[in-house]
């Protein structure tokens, strides 16, 4: 009995092994410009893959590469190959140059007088640092060209500045020059009205040195509020305070942060630049009142034609008839001349 149970032991173990050890393919290896799309992680033994070339790119011969997953695990060798030759989309921003003449004749002895012309794209030699500095690339480049469109920043070493800052790959295949490297400085930062500077040295800067400004209580700052020398040995832009806005009226009420108040409630009188106010306004043919909105721009606020301020006694002993009051409108009326909205 024992030798027939090893021998059954051993049957056994050998199918386990057999069935266990059933090879399969992992994903076709694929050169450049194949197309992955539709193919699968894993293959079982005798699968087919048909191989195309992926969009852009011609392949090498006109028939179906097929290959096949063996038992090995192993795939069937394929001659597939992609090119970028003949591809019909160019990349963005790609400009093409024409090689050779732009007309054809058709001859007496039905030869054409010049041949096709080719179109190339344009590309421009990588272009030269500053004696004095470097170049940052806006995108990462490889090779000894790069293509029309791209562009890079020059930089010198401080404190120096470039004499221009930008470059690019230009349309007739140069690239911009290098800049010269010099020594820039922009004059004593000065103030702003109604504003300050704010941790600055009263000195000459050096090219890309800031200064930051700030502006007085209730003044807001429009535009930005840190300036730099630039490579010309002028400050940018320096920011602009804006005044706040006195709400002009003596009498009536006015929906304000996200309140509805009485004039006189307003303390102080006072609206930020930017900031919106509602005046009440009445609609004499439906007889409801309808708000209509004003901004405060560098201390001037409008007050809306439609708005009317009420007498002292009506203000005083009739405050529920006022439009902010009554019934408020569905929509409220179309502009006009005399109902300015």
């Amino acid at each position: 009995m024992a030798p027939t149970l090893v021998w059954l032991l051993l049957c056994q173990l050998t199918l386990y092994t057999t069935v266990t050890s059933k090879k399969v393919c992992s994903r076709p290896p694929l050169t450049d410009g194949i197309d992955e799309s539709t193919l699968k992680r894993v293959y079982e033994v005798g699968e087919e893959v048909t191989l195309t070339c992926g969009q852009g790119y011609l392949a090498s011969t006109a028939a179906s590469q097929r290959i096949a997953c063996t038992g090995t695990g192993e795939w069937t060798q394929s001659n597939l190959a992609c090119s970028r030759e003949g591809r019909t989309e160019a990349p963005f921003k790609t400009v093409y140059v024409m090689q050779g003449a732009n007309e054809s004749r058709c001859l007496h002895d039905g030869t054409w007088s010049n041949p096709p012309p080719l179109c190339k794209a344009v590309n421009c030699p990588l272009p030269k640092p500053p004696g004095d500095g470097r170049i940052v690339h806006n995108k990462p480049v490889t090779g000894t060209t790069t293509m029309y469109g791209q562009s890079w920043t020059y930089e010198c070493n401080p404190p120096k500045a470039p004499s221009y800052e930008k470059g690019a790959c230009m349309a007739d295949g140069r690239a911009t020059e290098p800049p010269v490297c010099r020594d820039v400085s922009c004059s004593i930062p000065s103030g702003i009205p109604n504003g300050f500077i704010t941790f600055a040295v009263m000195r000459q800067h050096r090219y890309k040195e800031t200064v930051k400004y700030g502006c007085n209580d209730h003044y807001v700052l429009d535009g930005d509020a840190e300036i730099h020398c630039q490579n010309t040995g002028n400050w940018s832009s320096k920011p602009v305070c804006r005044a706040p806005c006195k709400v002009g009226i003596k009498r009536g009420r006015i929906f304000y942060n996200a309140s509805k108040l009485w004039i006189g409630d307003l303390k102080p009188n006072r609206i930020l630049h930017g900031e919106h106010v509602a005046f009440y306004c009445l609609n004499k043919a439906d007889r409801c009142g309808y708000p209509v909105a004003t901004t405060c721009n560098d201390g001037i606020l409008p007050i809306p034609e439609c708005f009317q301020e009420p007498g002292k006694v009506e203000y005083n002993l009739r405050p529920k008839t006022l439009p902010s009051e009554i019934t408020m409108c569905a929509a409220s009326p179309p502009a006009s001349p005399t109902n300015s909205t």
